[in-house]
């Protein structure tokens, strides 16, 4: 298994999406799972195994691409075409890789697991953020 392979274009919010906007901290593409740094009020990658413990909560996906201090478009709940082939049914979570979704199969030891949301067909997550807050 590996990370989804999100086409940025593909990534569209569903009729039941709660959103919000922000500015990017870093270049983000659509797709990417992201969080809100507190300490600049900027949104940045997640990443299940960073070394930083906000960063491995993830809170919303980048519904469009911007550069390092443009503006963004989140989702934050409700279902999302994520823009990549998934299983319906099968829970998707943070990646290691700063910003990816991956299945559960790939979290590995030391990784501090956060579902993402669980798949309702092949192409729509239903995004609920939940957090364990501890490490593999």
């Amino acid at each position: 298994m590996a990370a989804l392979s999100i086409t940025a274009a593909n990534v569209v919010a569903g009729t039941n999406s709660t959103r919000d906007i922000g500015t990017a901290g870093t270049t983000i593409t659509a797709g990417q799972a992201v969080y809100l740094d507190t300490a600049t009020n900027k949104w940045l990658l997640a990443d299940t195994n960073s070394a930083t413990a906000a960063a491995r909560v993830a809170s919303a996906i980048a519904l469009n691409s911007a550069s390092l201090n443009q503006p963004i478009s989140l989702h934050k709940s409700g279902d999302i075409t994520i823009g990549a082939t998934v299983t319906a049914g099968v829970a998707y979570y943070l990646g290691g890789t700063a910003g990816t979704i991956v299945p559960v199969g790939d979290l590995t030891t030391g990784d501090y697991p956060q579902i993402i949301g669980i798949a309702k067909s092949a192409t729509v997550l239903a995004v609920d953020f939940q957090s364990a807050g501890v490490a593999l």
